[in-house]
């Protein structure tokens, strides 16, 4: 039984996890925070602006704005976090994520919501598509190398979905439980985004409690060499170069060539995305099917814990058949849900392919970044994950406003058709332009 549970305990990365040390678990830890206040804010979201009489349109182009401030704000702090702090950064993110919050907890006025959202960190989508992640795939990349990287950013997925898990979860309850004491409707919403400036401080806290070795390395700076020299009389010097950080306008050659390729790809995928993320889809499920906000908490959790059982094995599985293998296959069967998702009219056959969807949908995640982080060079990663993340967020945004516009004229189920389809020339794409490429 014990050599059972060892081999369990290294194959599915525990072991990557827990000899990275502690700054790797800060990082998880803060991301599961983070995720917990995204999930809690996504199941209520639309319905929040619905409740609000804000009309279908009006409530894709919040989104859309919202994912366009994130595209901001990623290329802002990416682009310069390595220069000035990466933890700085992140606190910095962490702080305005507090303020935005805040914003929704005491505000009902949409054009305050829609500043404060585009100015601030609001996950319009569930999804995590602001400054954070970029940053920290760059630190974990820096810090793990070869399988313990595939490992360490399996699990990185991984604790994200389960935090998703438990927001949404207690969003649902507590919306239920407030209501059933007598609170309105909008005060019980508000209370969820009071949640959601608790974990942003929670945030903050566990960077300030993050090691200097997640920040990028810097070169050896000339006072630093003589110091090494009077160590060691009679040493001639020899400069030791060290990887800086790289702009993202002045990208080496093979990383270009790699990243012309993959950045349309990950764009298409990104506007289905936002068609279908999972505040839209809780909020088309409400309008067929007139589920409580208790039942769409119960069935979103179980998605997101769904995921995250499904992400602990991402690890083990792309060590065993390679990453772009993993990141296909994984993702067809969950594509394919989403297409066929408006064809069933009874909630059971719907909520089983949104099971599917969920299920298998954050498994490409991990070796996606673990792929990004071994085709490109050292110096380059933060610059091209937050090039990555940025243009991911860009695309998406186009996509709450088309399904907004869809929404509107009654053809709602359409936004999840098309969106299938790209997300399966997405997958297709990726397999045909990678299956062959060999990286260390």
């Amino acid at each position: 039984m014990a050599t059972v549970l060892s081999r369990l305990y290294h194959e599915l990365g525990l072991g990557s996890v827990w000899d990275s040390g502690r700054d790797v678990w800060l990082v998880l830890l803060a991301r599961s925070a983070r995720m917990f206040a995204y999930g809690a804010n996504s199941l209520i979201l639309a319905l929040f602006f619905s409740q609000l009489s804000f009309s279908d349109f009006r409530i894709g182009v919040f989104m859309s704005l919202t994912l366009l401030g994130d595209v901001v704000l990623t290329v802002a702090l990416t682009t310069t976090a390595d220069r000035y702090g990466r933890r700085r950064t992140i606190l910095l993110g962490s702080v305005l994520m507090v303020i935005s919050g805040l914003a929704f907890v005491l505000v009902e006025n949409f054009w305050i919501l829609l500043m404060a959202a585009v100015i601030g960190v609001i996950s319009a989508s569930g999804g995590d598509f602001g400054p954070f992640r970029a940053i920290e795939e760059s630190m974990l990349s820096q810090i793990t190398t070869g399988k313990a990287r595939n490992n360490v950013l399996a699990w990185y997925v991984t604790t994200a979905s389960l935090g998703s898990a438990i927001g949404t979860e207690t969003s649902g309850r507590m919306v239920d439980g407030l209501l059933s004491h007598g609170w309105s409707r909008l005060d019980a919403y508000h209370t969820i985004f009071g949640l959601y400036v608790m974990m942003g401080a929670l945030n903050a806290v566990l960077v300030l409690l993050m090691g200097d070795r997640l920040e990028a390395a810097r070169p050896v700076a000339p006072e630093d060499e003589m110091m090494l020299l009077e160590e060691e009389p009679g040493t001639k010097p020899q400069p030791q170069p060290q990887p800086q950080a790289s702009s993202p306008w002045s990208l080496s050659l093979s990383t270009r060539t790699v990243m012309y390729k993959l950045w349309p790809l990950l764009a298409l995928d990104s506007v289905a995305d936002g068609m279908v993320s999972y505040s839209l889809t809780t909020y088309y499920l409400e309008q067929k099917f007139h589920t409580t906000t208790a039942t769409l908490g119960d069935i979103t959790s179980v998605s997101y814990f769904l995921a995250a059982a499904s992400t602990i094995f991402a690890g083990p599985l792309a060590n065993h058949i390679g990453l772009v293998n993993t990141m296909v296959f994984t993702h067809v069967p969950s594509s394919a849900a989403v297409l066929l998702f408006p064809l069933p009219s009874h909630l059971v056959l719907t909520v089983i392919l949104f099971f599917i969807r969920t299920g298998l949908n954050n498994m490409d995640q991990a070796p996606r970044s673990a792929f990004i982080a071994a085709a490109v060079k050292a110096e380059e990663r933060t610059a091209v994950l937050g090039l990555t993340s940025t243009i991911r967020t860009l695309a998406a945004t186009a996509g709450p406003s088309i399904t907004g516009i869809l929404a509107q004229s009654g053809r709602f189920w359409l936004a999840f058709v098309v969106a299938g389809a790209f997300r399966l020339l997405y997958d297709f794409g990726l397999w045909a332009l990678f299956i062959n490429m060999k990286i260390d």
